[in-house]
């Protein structure tokens, strides 16, 4: 039988995390160990993890007498990791019913499947519960990750769906400490390069939308979010031995994408008002695609989704 590893870090976010560690223990498979990891929090943390690791022989706590900030915190987990699968899960998120079961399955019949992932619902706690998840219907297919992600210049793996191989995470070793933003992006893309990685066509987390969500302060400035995505992108393409044949093409792709993608948010926030933020955004758009001086990326545009349904409108 399986055995799974579930790291859970915690900055601040005691009030959660009770919840998110039942989400765990729940689960179908019980053969399983967490560990909590407090990150010096301030917002008594500590004492909800000590209660959780008393409570529960499955569970192990840890608390920094001093913030080491996350990218460390992760890779203290990976250096803790037995057991035959990993998830790394954030304590404000909460997995669903089955979704290591789904996972770990796949793995032990796939060797070659060093990486599943599947859907997330996004929850704020102001509106009703997503009760109706469902249990998915077991289908799954191997993606071409590192062709997706160029093709969108984005991560779309949802970070709390993602349940790996631990041999395949400790071969690769832990998180870029230079890619704080995007460091599991980069992750994502170093599995795909060594082995397959399996879409699940089910709900396998729900993450949690509120006011100190890391990723949402984070995001609100868009120009940090892109250098980050392209750092991502070149540390990859630049320190990855066993790339595609084609990766040259890859990159390029990826580059022109994700030009595109900042030039109309550039335009956006120039819309606005936001004349340095759009400076800065289309000054790295033509840093990466020095054509976009004369000829902006009009098929681009015609993706997002305002114009995608205007044009539908139009042909209705």
């Amino acid at each position: 039988m399986a055995t799974v590893d579930i790291v859970i870090p915690c900055y601040n976010y005691g009030r959660f995390l009770e919840g998110c560690v039942n989400s765990v223990l729940s689960q179908s498979i019980s053969d399983i160990r967490v560990l909590i990891i407090d990150d010096a929090s301030s917002d008594g943390s500590q004492a909800i993890g000590e209660a959780l690791a008393a409570s529960d022989a499955r569970v192990s706590f840890i608390s920094h007498p001093q913030n080491r900030g996350h990218i460390k915190t992760y890779n203290e987990g990976i250096d803790w990791l037995e057991s035959d699968y990993f998830l790394l899960l954030s304590a404000d998120d909460l997995l669903v019913p089955h979704a290591l079961e789904r996972a770990s399955v796949i793995m032990d019949e796939n060797p070659d499947v060093v990486l599943t992932h599947g859907d997330g619902i996004a929850w704020r706690e102001d509106t009703p519960f997503p009760v109706e998840i469902g249990i998915g219907d077991g289908l799954w297919n191997r993606q071409d990750l590192i062709g997706e992600f160029c093709a969108n210049g984005a991560n779309l793996v949802t970070t709390p769906t993602a349940i790996v191989r631990t041999s395949a995470q400790k071969s690769i070793g832990g998180y870029e400490t230079d890619l704080p933003h995007s460091a599991d992006m980069a992750m994502w893309l170093k599995f795909a390069a060594i082995g397959s990685v399996a879409r699940i066509h089910a709900v396998q987390a729900i993450y949690r939308l509120h006011s100190s969500n890391m990723s949402g302060h984070y995001c609100a400035d868009r120009m940090p979010d892109y250098e980050q995505r392209r750092a991502a992108f070149e540390k990859f393409f630049r320190s990855t031995h066993n790339l595609p044949s084609h990766a040259g093409a890859l990159e390029a792709q990826a580059y022109r994408i994700l030009a595109g993608k900042a030039y109309w948010t550039g335009i956006g926030q120039l819309l606005r008002g936001r004349a340095r933020n759009a400076a800065a955004l289309l000054r790295f758009a033509t840093s990466l695609e020095s054509q976009l001086y004369f000829f902006p990326p009009f098929r681009q545009l015609l993706q997002t989704a305002p114009v995608a349904r205007m044009l539908g409108s139009l042909r209705a």
